[in-house]
């Protein structure tokens, strides 16, 4: 099987299933009897836990020999994690579950990117083909869970999402490279790793890219957290909701498939700016709830608020590191943008719905602005001589 088609099934393992749960799974706790603070913790407490457990995992996933052993436990491990939201009852007990399942889960799709950056380099292929595959699979849990839920009670959700964990373990034993961890080089000490780490969060120019990726990332928070809640108050069916979100993923898979070359003559600087203002237009109009009609061109921003930042960070970051703390530059970008920055914005978002809504989204925009002007600062330092922070090579 090529390299690209096994790389992109196997994203598509990992995201048929958070498809599914990104934007349901608050349905479910929702119908469990939760309110809107109380989802917002649970889904917020992985994210604020990512800043430390993202590291670590990464650096316990670079004490093995292959770089998909680990991602074969992370999937067997969630599994089992997700299997206990079904036995156990009560806040505190889902609290502690979904931080597991979560967390573990989360750290897949970093730690297959370093495999993905690295074969791409190799042979000659675009990241984004692979990442695309996978996309399309996203759209299939968004769409398909949506329809699912016209007919089945929201405890589908969940089975969802523990059957493709373990599909996601599955593929990573039979679909994905037998790369080494470290390409021919003894395995590096714990206090090498650890040094590296350090050396990445001194780095000022690299914590700027981190900050400023994660927070137009994070500025998803509340879309991501209560968009489904917010529409079925509006009136918009579930079928709908799921169709919304998979038109998001689509337009997102047809900038990564045809805008490469684009993307390579602006460069991943600009492609943050870009993704900040998206982001910034985005949520100000989706605070004042739109018709169904004029949310599709609204969801068609996903391609800059979401895609154009994913790559241009995604790209800085592994520029802006060496090749020994790859995987945990990755994960930290990961941890910073997914973690504690969305963790904030995610709790931010519980009390917001509750009382304000879908004006909710307007702290989002103020986020996204923040950090849009990050993203600015880079422009200009690159155009002050970091030709790498600005030019793809």
């Amino acid at each position: 099987m090529p390299i690209v088609v096994g790389l992109g099934l196997f994203y598509s393992a990992v995201f048929i299933g958070s498809g599914a749960s990104m934007p349901f799974m608050p349905v479910w706790f929702r119908g469990e009897g939760l309110s809107g603070v109380q989802i917002a913790i649970i889904l917020a407490a992985p994210q604020f836990g990512q800043t430390l457990t993202g590291p670590l995992i990464a650096l316990w996933a670079d004490g093995f020999k292959l770089r998909r052993t680990p991602l074969i436990w992370l999937g067997v491990l969630s599994t089992l994690a997700y299997a206990s939201l079904a036995l156990l009852h009560g806040f505190w007990w889902w609290l502690i579950a979904w931080f597991v399942a979560a967390s573990l889960r989360g750290s897949l799709s970093p730690l297959t990117d370093v495999i993905t950056l690295r074969r791409a380099a190799r042979q000659n292929f675009a990241y984004a083909v692979p990442r695309g595959i996978g996309s399309l699979a996203y759209i299939a849990g968004n769409v398909g869970m949506g329809l699912v839920l016209l007919v089945a009670p929201s405890m589908a959700v969940l089975v969802w999402t523990l059957v493709t964990a373990s599909l996601a373990a599955l593929a990573a034993r039979l679909l994905l490279p037998a790369d080494p961890v470290h390409d021919g080089h003894a395995p590096l000490t714990a206090a090498q790793l650890w040094g590296g780490l350090r050396g990445l969060m001194g780095d000022r120019v690299f914590m700027l890219a981190v900050l400023a990726n994660g927070l137009i990332q994070a500025s998803h928070g509340f879309y991501y957290g209560f968009s489904a809640l917010t529409w079925r108050r509006q009136g918009v069916p579930e079928g709908w909701i799921g169709v919304l979100w998979g038109f998001a993923v689509g337009v997102e898979v047809i900038f990564m498939w045809f805008a490469e070359p684009w993307r390579r003559r602006v460069g991943p600087a600009w492609l943050l700016v870009i993704g900040g203002v998206g982001s910034m237009v985005r949520w100000t109009a989706l605070a004042f709830s739109p018709p169904l009609w004029a949310l599709f061109p609204l969801q068609a921003l996903h391609a800059a608020s979401f895609t154009a930042t994913f790559l241009g960070g995604l790209r800085l970051i592994e520029r802006l590191s060496p090749p020994t703390s790859a995987s945990a530059a990755q994960s930290l970008n990961s941890s910073v943008a997914n973690g504690v920055l969305t963790g904030l914005a995610t709790v931010a978002a519980g009390p917001l719905f509750d009382a304000f809504g879908a004006r909710g989204y307007l702290s989002m925009t103020a986020m996204a602005l923040v950090g849009t002007i990050g993203a600015v600062w880079l422009v200009r330092a690159a155009r002050g001589g970091a030709t790498s922070v600005a030019v793809e090579r």
